[in-house]
């Protein structure tokens, strides 16, 4: 029945199957844990860049903590 496969590869094709599942499995619930940067850190970060002013840094940082109020 097995004439067309080594039977001593068979245990290496088991372990390899079975390596390949940890991996993905650990790629699958490992995607889902990392964070999403906060709206103050992405404001910050565009201040840093000079994207927007300091005037506008205090009006948006306002804007979000009233939001965060209601």
């Amino acid at each position: 029945m097995y004439d067309f496969m080594n039977m001593n590869m068979t245990i290496f094709h088991g372990f390899t199957m079975f390596i390949f599942w940890v991996v993905v499995f650990y790629l699958i619930f490992s995607v889902d844990k990392k964070e999403k940067p906060s709206l103050l850190d992405i404001l910050k970060k565009r201040l840093a860049k000079g994207e927007i002013t300091q005037e506008q840094f205090e009006s948006i940082k306002a804007t979000l903590k009233l939001k965060e109020e209601i």
